[in-house]
């Protein structure tokens, strides 16, 4: 086993530890933080990976930006570890395992394959996964597709600003 084959399976041990830590804290905070780790554990897969621009993204965007909604949900909410949560519906527990037992044989089904041996790795330039590699190709051959996201985007905005003010 290679130093980098470890350190990969230490980060996803660290990732399952916490994602396991975010479905079963009862406190807000401490399980928003539990996914904080879970992002950053991923996001040291991505680099592990030689991803750089998934590593990236996964520490701005999901760590930073939707961690900080997250908490200023959980305050103003004025959620705490007095508000435990309920289970009201027993049938759907029994229903998120079975489709999550599910969703694990298909992964590993096709990870591993019908014949039983391990899926070969697919042999990538060393460009892969650069941000100049990604940004050439979306700025040439997808750049009206990221324009329309990008227009996608700010009319939602400005449509959210509009509907808060109309409210108050």
């Amino acid at each position: 086993m290679t130093g980098g084959m470890l350190g990969f399976i230490i980060v996803g041990i660290i990732a399952f530890i916490s994602a396991f830590f975010v479905v079963k804290s009862e406190d807000p905070v401490r399980s928003a933080i539990g996914l904080v780790v879970n992002f950053l554990a991923i996001a040291v897969a991505y680099f592990m990976l030689g991803a750089e621009f998934l590593g990236i993204t996964q520490v701005m965007v999901y760590a930073g930006a939707i961690m900080v909604l997250f908490l200023f949900v959980v305050m103003i909410l004025k959620l705490g570890s007095r508000d435990k949560v309920v289970d009201r519906a027993p049938l759907q527990r029994t229903a998120a395992i079975l489709l999550g037992v599910a969703l694990l044989a298909m992964v590993m089904s096709a990870v591993v394959g019908v014949d039983g041996a391990v899926a070969s790795s697919v042999e990538v330039g060393p460009e892969f996964g650069k941000p100049q590699t990604i940004g050439k190709v979306l700025f040439t051959a997808y750049v009206w597709p990221f324009l329309l996201a990008s227009i996608l985007l700010l009319v939602g905005v400005v449509g959210s600003i509009l509907l808060a003010k109309r409210k108050g």
